[in-house]
């Protein structure tokens, strides 16, 4: 159950449900030298941020371990945003990423898969169909 975590925690790193959140700026506000001022629509790229070659290295390549239990604690929870963050992160969370795992579960339950010939096998692949 550790590395489905870690494998369905990686594939919403590299395909979030959503793009980008975007929230309105209800008071003036300067961040690292930038003033955003009041009424302004702010927009976090999320898809940018989790493919980030200055936060995630190899952004590309699929690697759960990212989000083993020894590497978990040092993501920043505001680089790593697959259901928002804060007061107004999704409600239904939770929810979601057991749904998450229980098809993965029920597909290897039901199938199995073999790479062709013209399959290129990373070992991280090899890892979680073998």
């Amino acid at each position: 159950m550790e590395y489905l975590d870690m494998v369905v925690n990686e594939i919403l790193r590299m395909f979030p449900i959503a793009v980008r959140i975007d929230r309105f700026c209800k008071k003036d506000v300067e961040i690292h030298g930038v003033s955003i001022p009041k009424g302004t629509t702010v927009a976090v790229p999320i898809s940018v941020l989790h493919r980030d070659p200055q936060l995630w290295p190899e952004p590309e390549e699929f690697h759960p371990e990212r989000f083993s239990k020894k590497n978990k604690d040092s993501i920043n929870p505001y680089i790593y945003l697959p259901f928002g963050a804060g007061p107004r992160n999704c409600i239904g969370m939770r929810f979601a990423i057991m749904n998450m795992k229980l098809a993965v579960v029920r597909v290897l339950q039901n199938f199995s898969f073999k790479p062709c010939k013209e399959t290129q096998v990373s070992s991280s692949f090899c890892i979680v169909f073998y």
